[in-house]
């Protein structure tokens, strides 16, 4: 992959019940550098373990106003940032919307960079969307679950 094209990020969200055990994986994209990462929780949702595995790897940047395209199965983010969705929540101060807390912070991730989302099949044949969701599904699977302080039932 060509570095002038930008950052190019992978990711993947999963959880064993919604709610229950979960995880993301993400990998990142930079050049001829590649970075995986994952992590599990003890207590979550699909939806929050897709936006945590965004989070997660917009938290390793180093730089602003970095051109990124994100790839994801997840028609949960795509639609919300794509279309717009997000930001009138945001207006209204996410009122009666899930997982507020992720977005806000996902908003200021938004605000120093140059985000773009592309969406993929899940469980099709994108190599990295389906080592995204390995990642994912181990995390879930794992040890060292962590507490996802944000979710609320």
């Amino acid at each position: 992959m060509d570095s002038n094209k930008g950052l190019v990020i992978y990711t993947d969200g999963s959880s064993r019940g919604n709610p229950g055990r979960g995880g993301y994986g993400a990998i990142l994209h930079w050049g001829s550098v590649s970075k995986e990462i994952s992590q599990g929780y003890r207590n979550t949702t699909n939806n929050r373990m897709e936006l945590m595995a965004v989070l997660a790897a917009l938290a390793l940047l180093k730089r602003d106003h970095l051109e990124i395209t994100i790839y994801t199965d997840s028609q949960y983010i795509v639609n919300s940032v794509e279309q717009g969705w997000v930001f009138g929540w945001e207006k209204k101060g996410f009122k009666d919307k899930k997982n507020p807390d992720l977005w806000i912070q996902f908003l200021k991730f938004y605000r120093k960079h140059h985000i773009r989302f592309v969406w993929v099949k899940g469980h099709a044949n994108n190599k990295w969307n389906n080592r995204c969701d390995e990642l994912a599904t181990q995390a879930a699977d794992g040890g060292n679950l962590l507490e996802d302080t944000g979710y609320a039932p």
